[in-house]
């Protein structure tokens, strides 16, 4: 299969995630246009790099987001493979802005 054939194939299938999880999301560049545009949108405050791939060069897909996210944005890699579930990775310090809870049990 066509690599960018694929690629549009995972964004539409994580926006399809989230919008059954109540998100507004769309392909980013179906949607909005640009090149430094996310691939998919609808998490507010959060640039979305997807990757739908069998082998990933982590670091340089998040550097991608991280260098295309506008200010303020969270820089995220959403990325699958095949038969796999979805997972999103960020740095720690995103995650903990996210999250926004605090331990009082110490």
């Amino acid at each position: 299969m066509n690599s960018r054939e694929k690629g549009k194939r995972g964004e539409r299938e994580l926006a399809q995630v989230l919008r059954e999880h109540g998100y507004d999301a769309h392909r980013g560049q179906q949607y909005k246009g640009g090149a430094d545009s996310p691939d998919v949108t609808g998490l507010p405050g959060v640039h979305i790099e997807c990757k739908r791939v069998e082998r990933l060069d982590l670091m340089g897909a998040y550097e991608q987001s991280f260098r295309d996210a506008a200010g303020g944005e969270i820089p995220i890699v959403a990325h699958k493979r095949n038969r796999e579930p979805w997972f999103v990775t960020l740095t720690l310090e995103d995650f903990l802005k996210i999250y926004g809870g605090s331990n009082d049990n110490d």
